[in-house]
């Protein structure tokens, strides 16, 4: 399974979030999925990215680690070298468009407004039927909390419907994120 993984960018966050890229970064390749990401450097996107590359199985050509990097980053100098598979576009935009049709789910990590922006771009056009591949929100910590908070106030004044037609998955811990990929394998 193709999953792309949303998540910060910044070096400086707690030690914590940055080993929470590890951990998922090597369960992506040791499971056998492929890795699709935003193709630059820094924070948990290269943590995600250096443990899913160091816990590939080589044997299996199929399992990829594919970048998907605007031109812009690529001219600020945070391109990754470790994609095996590099797609280049022009804007974030595209960016975005590319990722939600190579991956067959998505996984939200903890993250700055570009995760917030990934994330409800995956939501926004799954509500309109552009998809209907899944969207796993890790509440790593609680960290979306106040995202839950928001969620039910949008509830209770009716912006959103009380029947979903697309609905992100939220879970708690990373063995609740692994339990529900593998639900979706089978």
């Amino acid at each position: 399974m193709k999953v792309a993984v949303y998540c910060s960018a910044k070096n400086q966050i707690p030690e914590d979030y940055l080993c929470l890229g590890d951990t998922i970064g090597k369960w992506l390749a040791v499971n056998g999925h492929s890795l699709v990401y935003g193709g630059a450097t820094g924070g948990l996107m290269t943590r995600v990215s250096e443990a899913f590359k160091q816990a590939k199985d080589p044997a299996l050509t199929e399992q990829k680690l594919i970048g998907v990097v605007p031109e812009q980053i690529i001219r600020n100098g945070r391109k990754s070298d470790l994609c095996d598979e590099l797609h280049v576009v022009a804007y974030m935009s595209e960016r975005k468009q590319r990722m939600r049709e190579l991956a067959d789910c998505f996984v939200c990590l903890p993250g700055s407004y570009g995760t917030l922006d990934e994330m409800m771009d995956v939501i926004a056009s799954g509500t309109v039927n552009e998809h209907h591949k899944p969207c796993i929100i890790l509440n790593h910590n609680g960290f979306y909390n106040p995202l839950l908070q928001l969620i039910d106030c949008m509830k209770q004044l009716r912006f959103i419907p009380e029947q979903e037609s697309y609905r992100p998955l939220f879970v708690g811990t990373t063995e609740e994120l692994y339990q529900t990929i593998n639900t979706l394998i089978k």
